[in-house]
């Protein structure tokens, strides 16, 4: 008998177009972990915001895998920082939903903390139990943006009611459970690591020579690849300022895959502006060429025709897009933050350096091409790194291990509104009352 989950992605749809400034890892995330799920047996739907009016209510996306569009505000698109107040309105449409067709699911599967404030309204109205993967969370992302961070303040006691209330947490790394643990106050015994991963079927070595063919790129230049969307905690300007360090390599090409639309708005996308501009200063203009988005088909061949793919954000819950490197054979320099120092073996797989330090950076690149033999050694290292622990396969099995032992649970857990308010220090019940009032969904 095949089991009936459901996954909450509120702002993060699978079938969505990547690149853009709310679609990235959490996509690929649902998209990738809920095929292989499927291949278990699993039935599932996926709900997710309705952002266009043409979308129907019911996609029938794969075998066993449906899209269900939600009516939760404006059917146009909305920054996921605006959503909050929305969530209510996706609450009751969800259950409606489920009401209208019969289903009982056995779980739900939040992701990001409006989904766990869906899946936290369900479970007190259905009795569903609810497991919730963060992929952020406010706490570090307001460490690390300060001021610059666009989510309402209300956030923070919405991801501390859910940490309090959900049957399970499932961190992407151990600096995910570690946060948890340190900045909410966790039981770690409620959080298992269970990493991101990355599709054999998409990303996998060819010849760099093939790929450059492909793209038009040159075979004997070398060539750095920072691909993901186009916002400032990616740091995106620290890897441009490392070039300034490497004036001296000759046909040194860096390739920025990204943004909202195929071809980079620099009239209007501020970031986009900000990082010409930078460039421009740092006398390295020439070496950069900013792409804009690609769709998956052409991401592969971006991964394999780089020397080396460079991340280095600020701060990284995870980080999808270096496995899909590794997954190509390309070594991986990467900030020693979150997923990436998780995921990236230091001068074993590629190279880990501290965010905001492009000479760092750019001594990794100078170490990493000293030595052929070296480097075909990081190479290879990589792409058995990322076989071994992080393939789509892996992650859905130890799923399905989180999900039987949440079924197995028989005592059921206080409610999270009496355990939140029980914790001192975090928020004061009139607040508390007061941010469920105008932001979430009624009690």
């Amino acid at each position: 008998m095949k089991r009936e989950i459901a996954f909450i992605s509120e702002h993060a749809s699978p079938l969505a177009i990547l690149g853009g400034v709310d679609s990235g890892g959490q996509n690929v995330y649902v998209a990738e972990l809920c095929k292989s799920l499927a291949k278990l047996g699993y039935m599932i739907d996926i709900f997710t915001r309705k952002d266009r009016a043409e979308l129907p209510e019911i996609v029938s996306w794969l075998p066993g895998i449906r899209v269900i569009h939600i009516e939760a505000g404006p059917a146009t698109d909305v920054p996921k920082e605006h959503l909050l107040g929305f969530m209510d309105e996706f609450g009751r449409n969800m259950i409606g939903f489920m009401k209208r067709f019969q289903i009982e699911y056995e779980l739900v599967h939040a992701n990001f903390f409006m989904s766990g404030l869906v899946a936290s309204y369900v479970k007190r109205r259905l009795g569903i139990p609810y497991v919730i993967t963060f992929h952020a969370l406010g706490k570090i992302r307001k460490l690390h943006q300060k001021e610059q961070d666009a989510f309402p303040e209300e956030r923070l006691g919405i991801e501390q009611m859910i940490v309090d209330d959900a049957d399970y947490i499932i961190a992407e790394c151990p600096q995910d459970k570690q946060d948890l643990v340190e900045h909410y106050q966790a039981d770690p015994s409620n959080i298992t690591v269970i990493p991101c991963g990355f599709s054999g079927d998409e990303f996998h070595p060819v010849a760099k020579s093939v790929a450059r063919r492909q793209l038009g790129l040159e075979r004997d230049e070398l060539v750095l690849l920072q691909l993901g969307r186009v916002v400032p905690r990616k740091g995106i300007d620290n890897v441009i300022r490392s070039l300034r360090y490497l004036r001296d390599i000759p046909k040194l090409r860096l390739l920025v895959v990204g943004g909202a639309t195929d071809v980079p708005d620099f009239e209007n996308d501020q970031e986009f502006i900000r990082l010409r501009d930078i460039a421009r200063a740092e006398g390295v203009l020439a070496q950069v060429e900013f792409t804009g988005r690609r769709n998956r088909q052409q991401l592969k061949q971006y991964y394999q025709a780089a020397d080396f793919f460079i991340s280095t954000p600020w701060y990284e819950p995870f980080g999808i897009t270096p496995l899909e490197a590794m997954a190509c054979g390309t070594p991986v320099i990467g900030s020693a933050v979150g997923g990436i120092k998780y995921t990236v073996k230091d001068r074993e797989t590629g190279f880990l350096v501290p965010p905001h330090d492009p000479r760092a950076l750019a001594q990794a690149v100078r170490e990493g091409i000293s030595c052929p033999d070296k480097y075909r050694a990081l190479c290879r290292n990589a792409l058995k790194r990322v076989n071994a622990y992080f393939t789509w396969e892996h992650v859905a099995r130890k799923a399905d291990d989180l999900y039987h032992r949440v079924n197995l649970r028989t005592v059921s857990r206080p409610a999270a509104s009496l355990l939140y308010m029980r914790n001192a220090g975090v928020m004061r019940q009139a607040d508390y009352r007061n941010s469920i009032r105008a932001y979430a969904i009624p009690r």
